[in-house]
C-alpha cells in the first residue's frame, strides 16, 4: 500500500527520486503512465495489467478513450543506481511538471502533481470528498 505525501525536485534529465519504501513496493521495473486527473501516476506491473483489463471490460467508446490516455501514454521505466526515475517529457508537460512536484501514495498507485494543480483538484471536489465522508458511517 503507498501512502503519504513527499516534495521532490525534478533533475534536468527529467527524472525524480521515488521514496525507498515505493520503489520497493513497485518492483525493479514498473508503469509510469497519464493519471485519472492532470498528474503523472506510478503503477507496479501487475496493478497496470488489473488496470488494463478494468478498460478492455467497459463499453467501447469509454475504452477507447481510457486507452488513448493511459494504455497509449504508458512508458516502462526502472530506478537507476541512485533510485531516479525518468518521467517522459509529454508526460510533464500534460501534467505541468516543472522543478518542483508532490508525490501521493494512493494505495495501489502513486501519483505525481504539480503542487498547484493538486491543490487545485482537491478544491474543486470538496463536494466529492464531503459525500463520501458522509459514506463512511462514522
Amino acid at each position: 500500500m503507498f501512502s503519504g505525501t513527499t516534495t521532490h525536485n525534478i533533475d534536468s534529465k527529467g527524472r525524480i527520486v521515488l521514496p525507498a519504501r515505493f520503489r520497493e513496493e513497485l518492483g525493479e521495473t514498473f508503469i509510469v503512465t497519464k493519471g485519472f486527473y492532470d498528474c503523472v501516476q506510478v503503477l507496479s506491473i501487475p496493478e497496470f495489467e488489473g488496470l488494463r483489463k478494468n478498460i478492455k471490460e467497459m463499453p467501447a467508446r469509454q475504452a477507447l478513450m481510457m486507452q488513448y490516455k493511459i494504455i497509449a501514454t504508458a512508458v516502462e521505466v526502472s530506478p537507476n543506481s541512485q533510485g531516479r526515475i525518468p518521467i517522459p517529457a509529454n508526460l510533464r508537460k500534460a501534467a505541468g511538471l516543472e522543478k518542483t512536484v508532490t508525490v501521493v501514495g494512493m494505495d495501489s498507485r502513486i501519483e505525481i502533481w504539480n503542487e498547484d494543480k493538486l491543490c487545485e483538484m482537491l478544491s474543486a471536489n470538496n463536494d466529492a470528498f464531503e459525500d463520501a465522508l458522509g459514506l463512511l458511517n462514522l
